[in-house]
C-alpha cells in the first residue's frame, strides 16, 4: 500500500496570522468587488429566457445584436459558448421579463422569428432554450438561501451531537470562511451564479466540514490519550496524523473535477471552477481557520482541568492568557 507524508511533524498552526491575513484580503477584494458590480445571476434567478445558438457560417456577436436591436430587445447579453460559432443569448431586460412572465413562448417565438429572418432558417440552430419568469425566479433564488441556510442548522446540530461546543463552534466559523471565500472567488471569476454553482457551493460546505471533523475526531481521540502536552500541540499532531488521508482524498477529488472542468463543456464548467476553488479553500480553512480558533475558543472558555492551550515554547505563540498545566513540573 502506498504510504506517503506518515508521521511526519510539521508545525502548521503558527503560520495562522499569515494564512488569516491571506484569507481576509482576498475576502476583501471580493467584498469590494461586488460593491463596484453586483452578483452576475442567471435567469434561473432574474427571470427572463436564455437560447443557445449555432451558427453554420461564421457570424459575430456583433452582428447577432444589432439584430436584436432592429427587433426591439435592446438589454441582451451575448457571449461566445465553446466554438467560435456558438453563442448564448440572454434576455433579462424588464420588457422581456414581463413579457415572459405573460406567456411561456412569447419572447423565445420572436426571438426565433428574428434569427431566421435576419441569418436564414438553415443558417441557425437553435441548441436549447430556457425561460424563466420573475415570479419563478425569485422563488428560486429564495429556496437556494433557505438551503444554504438550513445546512448550516443541521450541520450545527450535528456538530452539538458528535462534539462538544467547542469544537462545533470552530468548524461552523470554518465553514463560513468557506462560504465568504467561495463568494469571493466567483465574483471574481464572473461567474453567473445559476442553480448548478449554487449546488457546487452546498457541495464544498459538505466537503470541507467533512475535513474538518476528520481531523478535530483524531485530536478528540488524542485528547483522551492523555498526553502531557498543550492542546497547539496536540491539533498539529491532529492534523499531520490525518495528512496521508488528506492528501491522497484532495489529489483524487482534484483530477476528477480537473477532468469535468476540461472536457464537460461550458454548461458544467462553473460547477467545476467552483468545486476545484472548495477543494484548496475546504483544505485551507480545516487546518488554518478551524485549529486556531479552537484554540482561541479554548484559551477564552477553558475546560474543566484541561492542560495549556498554547505551546509557550513556540515562537508562534500569540500574546493570550495561557491556562497553567495541572502537571506537576519535575525537580
Amino acid at each position: 500500500m502506498l504510504r506517503i507524508f506518515h508521521n511526519t511533524k510539521y508545525d502548521f498552526i503558527r503560520w495562522w496570522r499569515v494564512a488569516i491575513g491571506l484569507t481576509v484580503a482576498f475576502i476583501a477584494i471580493g467584498v469590494g468587488s461586488l460593491a463596484i458590480k453586483g452578483v452576475n445571476y442567471s435567469i434561473e434567478f432574474t427571470g427572463g429566457t436564455l437560447k443557445q445558438l449555432s451558427f453554420k457560417t461564421v457570424t459575430t456577436p456583433g452582428q447577432i445584436r444589432v439584430a436584436m436591436d432592429r427587433a426591439g430587445f435592446h438589454d441582451v447579453e451575448i457571449q461566445q459558448f465553446g466554438s467560435p460559432r456558438d453563442f448564448t443569448v440572454r434576455f433579462r431586460g424588464s420588457e422581456e421579463v414581463a413579457a415572459q412572465s405573460a406567456g411561456a413562448e412569447v419572447v423565445s417565438k420572436k426571438v426565433d422569428s428574428v434569427l431566421a429572418t435576419a441569418f436564414g432558417p438553415s443558417n441557425v440552430t437553435v441548441v436549447r432554450t430556457e425561460a424563466i419568469s420573475a415570479t419563478v425566479g425569485n422563488e428560486l433564488r429564495r429556496n437556494a438561501l433557505i438551503a444554504i441556510l438550513l445546512s448550516f442548522a443541521i450541520t450545527l446540530v450535528y456538530l452539538a451531537i458528535r462534539f462538544e461546543w467547542r469544537f462545533g463552534l470552530a468548524a461552523v466559523i470554518a465553514t463560513g470562511h468557506d462560504v465568504f471565500t467561495t463568494v469571493a472567488f466567483v465574483k471574481l471569476m464572473h461567474l453567473e451564479v445559476s442553480l448548478t454553482v449554487v449546488a457546487g457551493l452546498l457541495t464544498v460546505l459538505g466537503y470541507s466540514l467533512n475535513d474538518t471533523i476528520i481531523i478535530f475526531d483524531r485530536v478528540r481521540e488524542d485528547l483522551r490519550k492523555g498526553r502531557k502536552e498543550s492542546l497547539y500541540d496536540t491539533l498539529n499532531r491532529g492534523i499531520n496524523e490525518t495528512l496521508p488521508r488528506s492528501i491522497l482524498t484532495h489529489a483524487t477529488t482534484a483530477a476528477a473535477t480537473l477532468a469535468l472542468l476540461v472536457f464537460a463543456g461550458e454548461v458544467i464548467r462553473p460547477f467545476a471552477w467552483v468545486m476545484l476553488f472548495g477543494i484548496v479553500t475546504g483544505t485551507f480553512s480545516s487546518v488554518y481557520i478551524a485549529g486556531p480558533v479552537l484554540l482561541w475558543i479554548e484559551n477564552k472558555y477553558p475546560r474543566k482541568n484541561a492542560g495549556p492551550v498554547w505551546n509557550t515554547s513556540s515562537t508562534a505563540t500569540p500574546t493570550l492568557r495561557t491556562k497553567p498545566s495541572t502537571a506537576t513540573a519535575s525537580p
